[in-house]
């Protein structure tokens, strides 16, 4: 469900550091900014409407995936939410990180 890549697509966030990356393309981005504000493709959306913003971008999508920039300042709990999204309705995720 979870590995690392990085986009040049997505606006900026203190991501993480790793070595992993991945290749696959995915559907849509997800982005949470150190002030906890949320946007799906660059457009900014109510964390409360999440599932249903992610829900109708994915609508008939044959292989549904997300790649998550998260600020490394957003409280764990945050981006354990959205993996429990992503798990819950089968939707790849990806979560992005920093080349080391």
């Amino acid at each position: 469900i979870l590995s690392t890549l990085v986009s040049p697509y997505a606006l900026p966030v203190d991501l993480p550091v790793s070595k992993n990356r991945a290749k696959d393309k995915q559907t849509i981005a997800l982005r949470i900014d150190q002030d906890l504000i949320y946007s799906v493709d660059n457009q900014i959306i109510d964390p409360m409407a999440l599932e249903t913003t992610l829900a109708a971008q994915l609508v008939g999508v044959e292989k549904p995936g997300i790649i998550l920039h998260v600020d490394q300042q957003v409280p764990t709990g945050k981006t354990v939410e959205v993996l429990d999204i992503a798990k819950r309705n089968k939707w790849k995720i990806v979560l992005a990180t920093k080349p080391e």
